[in-house]
């Protein structure tokens, strides 16, 4: 297991936001990002960010699907939130299909080459592969 690198835990001070959420209920959320200074007032030198937020539900449950808003306010945001949305759920589905491919391209079947995919002396393979289990 690799180790926690303790120096890179820290606060970007000249990077701090304030975040506020905002939904209908219905569909998502807007995350408001607000560039703050490190005392917390607003800091006008950097941009609003709004990140969208929704749920793609899969057989296997809900998968959350973030994706950044460029937008001058909240109301513009909303408005181009399902656009953006479709553009993320898009690429999270073309992700997914991908992940897919490169699982069943990754399939190894037994008897198929030299040891049917294992390494030297795991078994399988042969009539003298040894340890795998045989129907009778």
């Amino acid at each position: 297991m690799s180790e926690m690198r303790t120096e890179d835990i820290s606060m970007q001070v000249d990077d701090l936001y304030r975040e506020e959420q905002f939904t209908d209920r219905r569909v998502g959320s807007i995350q408001r990002l607000t560039p703050v200074t490190a005392d917390g007032s607003d800091d006008p030198g950097r941009p609003v960010l709004y990140i969208g937020q929704a749920s793609l539900m899969t057989p296997a449950g809900a998968l959350p699907i973030n994706f950044e808003i460029e937008a001058n306010s909240l109301g513009d945001a909303a408005e181009k939130f399902g656009g953006e949305a479709q553009k993320a759920v898009a690429e999270a589905i073309e992700q997914l299909q991908e992940m897919r491919r490169e699982a069943a391209s990754g399939i190894v079947v037994p008897g198929q080459g030299g040891g049917g995919g294992m390494p030297p002396g795991m078994g399988g393979g042969g009539p003298r592969g040894g340890g795998g289990i045989q129907l009778r």
